[in-house]
């Protein structure tokens, strides 16, 4: 099975928007093995109200997450969703 049966059409868009409205949050995030684990934590990453997209690099353990333009995100909601995924930890870096 494919990568994208296994995570659906999310996994097929993993480039960060840079570009727009709205602003961005930089994670760092260790606990990560391979690119599934990068695909598991964007897909929690934007459950999280008011992220607009995230994407993860699994070689340097960076994560930026975009957010909506007028909405306040918690980043202890961010640090939260990236343990949900699975045994990570994160910490906000920018």
């Amino acid at each position: 099975m494919s990568v994208f049966g296994l995570f659906g059409r999310k996994a097929a868009r993993r480039r960060p928007d840079t570009d727009g409205p709205g602003r961005s949050v930089r994670l760092l995030i260790e606990g990560m093995h391979c690119t599934s684990c990068g695909l598991l934590i964007d897909d929690e990453l934007e459950e999280v109200p008011g992220v607009a997209s995230a994407a993860t690099d699994t070689r340097s353990g960076h994560c930026v997450v975009r957010l909506e333009e007028a909405v306040d995100v918690d980043p202890a909601a961010l640090t939260t969703a990236v343990e949900a995924a699975g045994e990570y930890t994160a910490r906000v870096v920018g």
